[in-house]
């Protein structure tokens, strides 16, 4: 399958530190525009990466959410301000980047640590981060943990937690089941499954009702290879049982007091936060969007917009002038 495979001009980069080199492939596709592959050196492997624009404009770093990978920036990016420097990496397990040894989950602090090594081997001190779904909480913790690090932070379609269940017993069934379904895993060693590419994407918007077959086709690009069987999904199988970090919602509103800059977050009127489609978890989302307008209205801006949970994807040109004015502004505090 055709998957924007890079042309021949590699190059080498080295920085000082832990992450001596990096590998960049210049490359063009046709919906995505020019861009470069990147691969950061881990201990298992590498992290792979994609990214757009000049090296020396305003880091951006974008992390998709769960199960997808950095092509669901594809569409959105080109519509962006052409002066900021674009990384969109694969976290462990997912897209090009490699899985995690045998033997190990995902834990949610891993996904946190993929944003610190990659932002070490970039030499960056100091970034935009920008996440959907899942990535939006990977941003929102690692807001919290570096907050020096951040100038801007925006989630698509995420309010940077992950809500914990509502009562002991069901937080400890969540628990046990990443353990039991990592053992089950495990036990069965499974070769991953071939489908025709017809077949592969079918069953990728069956799963998720929110993509569009475009999208899905785009997100397959990096998401599944090329065998004499037929395509294969790159995901690590263990990376759907990940081991989440889940909040309160009082331990949200004191973790949002330590963001000092600027916050966009946008939710799509038919996605996954709305409260309306959040029956059990009304009163989180409810207590969390009124935490947002009052006691954090300085600094965060909270956007609805029409569309799905992958807005961003489907249709870009909805958030693209929110996001275009939220990156171009002064970094000073946003007032609703």
């Amino acid at each position: 399958m055709e998957t924007g495979t890079p042309a021949a001009l590699l190059t080498i980069n080295e920085t000082p530190g832990t992450y001596s080199k990096y590998v960049t492939l210049q490359g063009h596709h046709p919906v995505s525009g020019m861009f470069s592959e990147l691969k950061f050196p881990v201990p298992w492997g590498h992290v792979a990466a994609k990214a757009w624009g000049p090296l020396e404009g305003h880091p951006v770093l974008c992390l998709h959410g769960w199960l997808d990978n950095a092509n669901t920036f594809d569409k959105l990016i080109p519509l962006l301000p052409r002066g900021c420097y674009y990384v969109a990496m694969d976290f462990s397990g997912h897209g090009l980047s490699s899985h995690r040894p045998a033997g190990c989950s995902y834990h949610f602090l891993d996904y946190v640590t993929d944003v610190r090594r990659v932002a070490a081997a970039l030499q960056w001190r100091r970034f935009t981060l920008m996440g959907h779904s899942m990535g939006g909480a990977v941003a929102g913790m690692f807001c919290f943990l570096y907050p020096e690090m951040v100038d801007k932070l925006i989630l698509l379609e995420s309010l940077g937690f992950l809500l914990a269940p509502e009562d002991t017993e069901a937080w400890l069934k969540s628990k046990r089941r990443v353990i039991d379904r990592l053992l089950s895993l495990e036990a069965k060693q499974q070769t991953p499954k071939a489908r025709s590419p017809e077949a592969a994407l079918q069953r990728l918007l069956e799963a998720n009702s929110h993509l569009t077959a475009e999208g899905g086709a785009i997100l397959l690009q990096r998401g599944a290879t090329e065998t004499p069987a037929g395509l294969v999904y790159n995901r690590d199988m263990r990376a759907r049982t990940q081991n989440r970090e889940f909040f309160t919602v009082e331990q949200c509103i004191k973790l949002l007091q330590k963001i000092q800059d600027r916050v966009l977050i946008i939710v799509s009127q038919d996605g996954l936060l709305v409260p309306h489609n959040l029956s059990s978890r009304n009163h989180f989302v409810k207590a969390l969007q009124e935490a947002f307008k009052s006691t954090f209205k300085e600094h965060i801006q909270l956007a609805e917009v029409p569309g799905s949970h992958s807005v961003h994807l489907n249709e870009p040109e909805v958030v693209s002038g929110i996001i275009s004015n939220f990156l171009t502004a002064q970094n000073t505090r946003a007032r609703l």
